[in-house]
């Protein structure tokens, strides 16, 4: 079905529902998964800058753990990975990824606390605001 699959991850809790879904949709084993961290730069914008360089490596190994782990179980379906971390606003760095790696599908989870108020997570929301192809949440709640 699909060729390019992009899922981003924050290394939360219950990922795994996400993962499932981008291994059912994928088209075989020729499709290529990219598994995208971003590292929310918004995070430590008012840390002394002392701290900030402490903070950044933090999240980049925090980043590598979980881009690592991701692409380690598409392998073992028999599924390309490719990592990749990025910093940024989350929402704006999984849109521009998409679009410079020709993704046709973005597959995502999402936690929208109180479903009559916020269907979609704030970044899943502006991803499918943004986004140029079909996303595909997955609802973590």
């Amino acid at each position: 079905m699909y060729d390019d699959i992009l899922v981003p991850t924050d290394g939360g809790e219950g990922f795994e529902a996400v993962l499932d879904r981008a291994v059912e949709i994928a088209s075989d084993e020729r499709t290529t998964v990219h598994v995208l961290y971003v590292v929310d730069d918004r995070a430590f914008l008012t840390l002394d800058d002392d701290m900030k360089a402490e903070v950044l490596e933090d999240l980049q190994a925090e980043g590598n753990d979980a881009v690592g782990t991701v692409a380690a179980e598409l392998e073992a379906t028999g599924l390309d990975a490719v990592t990749a971390i990025r910093r940024g606003t989350p929402a704006d760095e999984i849109v521009a990824y998409a679009d410079e790696a020709g993704v046709d599908v973005v597959t995502m989870g999402t936690q929208g606390d109180d479903y009559t108020q916020n269907i979609l997570g704030s970044t899943a929301e502006k991803v499918v605001a943004d986004s140029s192809i079909p996303v595909l949440t997955v609802d973590l709640s």
